[in-house]
C-alpha cells in the first residue's frame, strides 16, 4: 500500500542532509520534469517570483529558499511539510515500516517518498512558471503532463493499491485511476451529515497514520473493503461509498 499525502504550503527550516540531488529521489522517471521545473523557477528575477508565487513583501524569505534550491541542506520530505495534517500525522514517531507507505504529492517533485531528501522550497500546484526567454507560462498540470500519473500505475502491482489522500489542486497535477480516494463527513446530532473542511487535514492525517501503521499485509491485490476493515480495527469509522472512494465519519 502506498498512502500519497497532500504537501503543505509551510515547510520546516534548515535540514542536515547533502543538498538537492534529483538522483537520489524516488520515482527518477520524473527527474527530466523535476529539472524543467526548477531551472524555470530560478530563471525568474525576484520580483516575477514574487509576482508569481503570491509571496507577499513579509515572506521573502521563501525567495530566498527557491534561490538556494541547489545548495540548501536538505531533510526527509516527511519532516520537510509541516502544518495540520502532519501533526496529526506524527511523523517521528513511525518507524521505518510504516514511512514506507506515506509519499507526498508535490508541484515541484510531482511525487517523493517519506524519506526522499528535499530542501525548503515555496511552488504550489496552482503557480504558472514563465519558460525561459519566451512568454509561455505553462501550468504545473500541463508541465507534468501524465508523467505522475505514470509513476503511480506502477505502484499497485508491486506495493499494493494506492490511497490518494491529496487535495483538488495536487490530484489534477497527476490523476490515479484505481487510486482510493477518501471523503470526510462529520455526524450531526441529528443524524445527518456535512462534508469537513476546516478539519479535513487533520483527519486524513489521522486515518494516514493509521494505515501506515498497520500490521496487517495490504499488498498487491488488497481491495478497497479491506482497506476499510483495517481503518476500521483503529477505532475510526470508515465506511465504502464507490468503487474507488471511502468516506471516513468523524
Amino acid at each position: 500500500m502506498l498512502i500519497v499525502l497532500p504537501p503543505s504550503e509551510t515547510k520546516a527550516d534548515g535540514g542536515d542532509g547533502a543538498p538537492l540531488d534529483l538522483d537520489r529521489l524516488s520515482f527518477p522517471e520524473l527527474n527530466p520534469v523535476r529539472h524543467e521545473i526548477a531551472e524555470a523557477l530560478l530563471a525568474l528575477d525576484d520580483a516575477t517570483m514574487r509576482e508569481v508565487l503570491k509571496i507577499s513583501e513579509k515572506l521573502g524569505g521563501e525567495i530566498a529558499a527557491n534561490r538556494r534550491l541547489w545548495t540548501s541542506p536538505t531533510m526527509p520530505a516527511i519532516r520537510r511539510y509541516t502544518g495540520v495534517l502532519y501533526d496529526a500525522l506524527d511523523a517521528d514517531t513511525l518507524d521505518a515500516a510504516a514511512l514506507s507507505r506515506l509519499a507526498v504529492g508535490s508541484a515541484l517533485f510531482g511525487i517523493v517518498r517519506a524519506t526522499d531528501p528535499i530542501p525548503r522550497y515555496r511552488l504550489s500546484a496552482g503557480s504558472k512558471i514563465p519558460d525561459p526567454g519566451t512568454a509561455k507560462a505553462p501550468t504545473m498540470k500541463a508541465r507534468w503532463g501524465g508523467g505522475i500519473t505514470a509513476a503511480l500505475k506502477g505502484v499497485a502491482p508491486v506495493e499494493g493499491p494506492v490511497v490518494d489522500l491529496r487535495s483538488g489542486a495536487y490530484l489534477a497535477l497527476g490523476p490515479q485511476p484505481g487510486a482510493i480516494t477518501v471523503r470526510v463527513e462529520s455526524l450531526r446530532e441529528d443524524g445527518t451529515r456535512k462534508v469537513v473542511s476546516h478539519f479535513n487535514k487533520h483527519y486524513k492525517g489521522i486515518l494516514a497514520r493509521s494505515l501506515a501503521l498497520t500490521g496487517h499485509d495490504l499488498g498487491p491485490g488488497t481491495g478497497i473493503d479491506e482497506v476499510a476493515d483495517v481503518a476500521g480495527t483503529t477505532g475510526l469509522t470508515v465506511e465504502v461509498t464507490g468503487r474507488s472512494s471511502l468516506t471516513l465519519v468523524v
